[in-house]
């Protein structure tokens, strides 16, 4: 058992590596449209960068959110 729980932590090591090397690239490649004059491409990899780096932060977001509002 103690097997499958390494598995499952290196896959999510695994997968926080990606997410940030993903969110670094975007970075990189929206500083290369930026100097290139080409600001809407520039704007679409700082969005990707964005989604990426807060990729894992979602997956933690409680589904039942919209339910503990209430109203008066």
């Amino acid at each position: 058992m103690s097997n499958m729980m390494r598995e499952s932590q290196t896959m999510a090591q695994t997968k926080d590596e990606n997410l940030s090397y993903m969110s670094d690239m975007a970075l990189e490649l929206a500083h290369m449209a930026e100097d290139s004059g080409l600001a809407t491409l520039a704007y679409l990899f700082r969005m990707a960068a964005l989604e990426a780096s807060t990729a894992n932060s979602e997956l933690n977001v409680p589904d039942d959110l919209p339910s503990q509002v209430t109203s008066h």
